[in-house]
């Protein structure tokens, strides 16, 4: 299984609180205080079982699987793993400038959380937000938890804001994007830890093939189709 390079420090911690927890137990286990008995043996297998668990979940956490985008510059395609939660009118007032269309993703703590680029073209704008951490799915996460925007400019010219934003549990953010760089649709581009949305702002006239309550894929599922140029 490969592992997300975001996760390497995370794993490395928790290995090493693996191999002390494990120590512990076999002190434990053998401590007179227990008298070597039944208790410290029960006591000691508890604590090597929970936190085997919690090694092995931070692990699959950061699990990075590979993905096959369709080969279509056309294309917008799920930036997140997770959960459509609803598709919705807005006034977006830092990239876009005009009355656009806003799909969010819901990331449980289960999914797969590394970021993909939505569609082929050259970032624009990218700016961090500093912010709260409110639920992922409450309706103001988008404006006042912290957050990374980015602002990417289609071939066919139209504009794309896409945007990491942590949750409860995220309270972390991981992005490789700058101004100016040329990107790919189904590009690794960074990570939210441990649950969180994702939002998608395209023009008012794009039409999405998703609806709320649909499970979409990062790098995979299609969003919509851009227009052509004529």
């Amino acid at each position: 299984m490969k592992i997300s390079r975001e996760g390497t420090n995370t794993i490395l911690i928790a290995g090493v609180a693996h191999l002390a927890v494990t120590i512990a137990a076999v002190y434990i286990s053998q401590a007179d205080v227990f008298n070597g008995g039944i208790l410290g043996k029960a006591l000691a297998s508890l604590l090597v079982v929970l936190i085997t668990v919690i090694f092995a979940l931070v692990v699959y956490f950061f699990r990075d699987p590979e993905r096959e985008t369709p080969d279509d510059d056309l294309l917008l395609v799920s930036p997140a793993d997770g959960k459509v939660l609803d598709v919705i009118e807005i006034d977006e007032t830092k990239y876009l400038n005009a009355r656009s269309k806003q799909i969010s993703i819901f990331l449980s703590p289960l999914n797969v959380h590394v970021n993909r680029v939505p569609a082929t073209g050259i970032i624009r704008y990218a700016e961090y937000f500093p912010g709260k951490y409110l639920v992922a799915w409450h309706p103001k996460s988008s404006t006042l938890n912290e957050r990374a925007e980015f602002g990417l400019e289609h071939k066919s010219g139209s504009k794309i804001l896409f945007r990491q934003i942590t949750g409860f549990l995220a309270r972390r953010i991981v992005y490789s994007l700058e101004e100016g760089q040329m990107v790919y649709a189904g590009d690794r581009f960074g990570m939210m830890k441990f649950g969180s949305r994702m939002d998608i702002v395209v023009p008012k006239d794009f039409e999405f093939l998703v609806q709320g309550g649909q499970m979409v894929v990062a790098g995979e599922t299609i969003l919509g189709h851009f227009k052509k140029q004529d």
